[in-house]
């Protein structure tokens, strides 16, 4: 978690200086608010943590730890606690087992500031590329609570259900993605390689190119001659767009428009609905404050529009309202998310309905994912069909213009 250096004035106009740990500026500009305080200047410090996070990003370099490696580090250690197994131990045999050579590196050194004196979730911080605000945070709760095991089992669950969510996602998407390929593979074979011999019959004989044929004569000619020019354009879009949804702006705007997408937008919005809930309980099932755990979701949900309204609704908690009036207000929350939190607020079993909400979301996703997949399939293999049948047809009609002149 990064380390930020902030100048704010209390409530009597005295300015005075601090530094503390906040997963973003923003968040830390609302937690001071919170507490009575105006910000006038939020730095981000270059501390040890920083050099240790790009000491990490340059260790990671080149490979990653994936989900189903986490999701097995978590249910084998939350077995190992369960047991009686000593922390170090577990952490032992967890190097051994784990089959990502990333995650054996972290794992060693994490056993190594634990055997130091270090706290397990001290430790998994120091590698926020790998670990989550989430993992740190039920593992500190789980430590605190002296429930380490709980934590790690709700955590591999979490992270179970998450996988099979975002594999769902990938398998429906596949065959689409596989067809648009097969699609560009296709066009671009046959304007750069199969046109330009049709082209060079038609010059020879003189025949004026209708108007379909003279636009595949220009784009093959373009695709064949200037073709790094459309690369290089690819390229640079490619990394504007990158920087510009970096920044703050850019950001909000990109975010904004995936949830407006026609048919994508509600995809996506369900599935940050659904990850809302799903982390909100897994937090306060292992006992996290629900401040702390509003903070820990809106740094959780990647999406700075829902992570806003879980920021604002966060605020109104403190002020004494209850969860579900502010995500009311937002309008980015359905009225039954927002029927069934107040329900579980008022049965005092929130982390339950938070949970229901995440099994009827996934399964909406799942259905959704399903119907598009059908749709997409034969609107894909139709538009394919279209493009080829056009270069064929625009290809033919010089060839009966030359027939014609023939037989004459």
């Amino acid at each position: 978690m990064p380390t930020y250096a902030y100048v704010a004035k209390d409530a009597q106009g005295k300015p005075f200086k601090g530094t503390t740990d906040a997963e973003n500026e923003k968040i830390l500009v609302k937690r001071l608010r919170e507490q009575g305080y105006w910000v006038t200047s939020v730095t981000k410090q270059k501390t040890v943590a920083k050099a240790g996070a790009k000491k990490e990003k340059r260790k990671l370099f080149g490979g990653k730890v994936k989900l189903q490696h986490l999701c097995i580090f978590c249910r084998q250690f939350a077995t190992m606690i369960n047991a009686g197994v000593s922390l170090v131990r577990c952490l032992a045999v967890l190097e051994a087992q784990t089959q990502s050579p990333k995650l054996k590196e972290i794992i060693r050194d994490i056993q190594t500031q634990v055997e130091g004196g270090s706290t397990l979730s001290k430790s998994v911080a120091k590698y926020p590329l790998v670990f989550s605000n989430l993992f740190i945070g039920l593992i500190r709760a789980g430590e605190v609570g002296g429930v380490l095991d709980e934590s790690l089992d709700r955590l591999a669950t979490f992270l179970e259900a998450d996988m099979t969510l975002r594999r769902k996602v990938k398998s429906a998407m596949t065959y689409p993605t596989l067809v648009l390929i097969a699609a560009v593979g296709i066009v671009t074979f046959l304007v750069t390689f199969i046109l330009p011999k049709f082209m060079a019959i038609f010059e020879d004989f003189g025949v004026t190119l209708p108007a379909p044929t003279a636009f595949l004569m220009a784009l093959s000619k373009f695709m064949t001659s200037r073709w790094y020019i459309m690369v290089g354009g690819i390229v640079v879009f490619k990394v504007a767009f990158g920087k510009y949804t970096r920044t703050k702006t850019g950001k909000r705007q990109w975010d904004w428009l995936k949830l407006k997408l026609p048919i994508f937008g509600g995809l996506n919005h369900k599935i940050a609905v659904a990850r809302f809930s799903r982390t909100l309980s897994t937090l306060m099932t292992s006992g996290v404050p629900i401040l702390q755990a509003m903070e820990t979701v809106a740094g959780a949900i990647d999406n700075d529009i829902l992570s806003s309204a879980i920021l604002d609704a966060r605020s109104a908690i403190r002020e004494g309202e209850r969860i579900g009036a502010p995500l009311e207000r937002s309008g980015l929350f359905p009225p039954m998310v927002v029927q069934m939190i107040s329900i579980g607020e008022e049965t005092g079993a929130l982390d339950q309905m938070l949970e229901k909400i995440a099994d009827f979301y996934e399964s909406e996703v799942e259905a959704q994912l399903e119907g598009l997949a059908a749709a997409l399939e034969p609107l894909l293999i139709v538009f394919l069909g279209g493009i080829v049948g056009f270069i064929v047809v625009a290809m033919f009609l010089p060839l009966i213009s030359i027939i014609s002149s023939l037989s004459e």
